[in-house]
């Protein structure tokens, strides 16, 4: 089922949308932030190594 419109009347939204919205406060992370923060990670971690 798809998920209400942005702007809709919170009379016609679907109440398992709205218990979603009530449960998610921040937005979702994205598997590409997490998979580029553990090769940033690696990168910084091989730059200090090189240099000690």
């Amino acid at each position: 089922m798809a998920a209400d419109p942005p702007d809709t009347d919170p009379a016609d939204q679907d109440p398992r949308e709205r218990g979603l919205r009530r449960r998610t406060g921040s937005p979702e992370t994205s598997l590409w932030l997490v998979i580029g923060g553990i090769v940033m990670l690696g990168v910084v971690a091989y730059a200090v190594f090189a240099l000690i």
